[in-house]
């Protein structure tokens, strides 16, 4: 993207902007999983390891986000010619084997990486609560407890 630094910074801004906002829709997603949480689920969480629950969220969300989030995304990114622009580049790169292909259209791009710090989020949570148990534990009697 040589000579193109403005538009470049213009383009990392609106997949940023996408990301977040397609993340935001994520909950409903998240809590529909853990509705149908299946007892060999639960199990695989509680003996599995310190990744357990991220992975549970992987796979059985990973789908329904990125249908969720693919539209938001291209909603932000048809925003900018540039995005056109990666795409056609992005495309020839992976026709030569230069680029991953998932990653040679901005808005699939974009998608992954969204879902990527989601989970990434979630592992970071996930890995403070098992460090932890008891305090996690107390702070979330104390949010619901404080809140009646």
């Amino acid at each position: 993207m040589l000579g193109m630094g403005k538009q470049a910074d213009q383009l990392v801004e609106t997949m940023n902007h996408a990301a977040e906002n397609a993340v935001a829709e994520a909950k409903p997603i998240l809590v529909d999983s853990i509705k149908k949480m299946t007892v060999s689920d639960a199990k695989d969480i509680l003996t599995g390891g310190d990744d357990s629950v991220t992975q549970f969220f992987k796979r059985s969300s990973s789908d329904q986000l990125k249908v969720k989030f693919m539209p938001i995304v291209k909603e932000q990114t048809a925003k900018l010619k540039l995005a056109e622009q990666y795409n056609k580049f992005a495309g020839k790169a992976a026709s030569a084997g230069l680029v991953d292909k998932k990653n040679a259209d901005i808005d699939s791009y974009v998608t992954h990486k969204a879902m990527d710090g989601l989970f990434l989020m979630i592992a970071e949570e996930e890995k403070k609560i098992r460090s932890n148990p008891l305090g996690a534990g107390s702070a979330i009697l104390g949010k619901v407890f404080g809140a009646l």
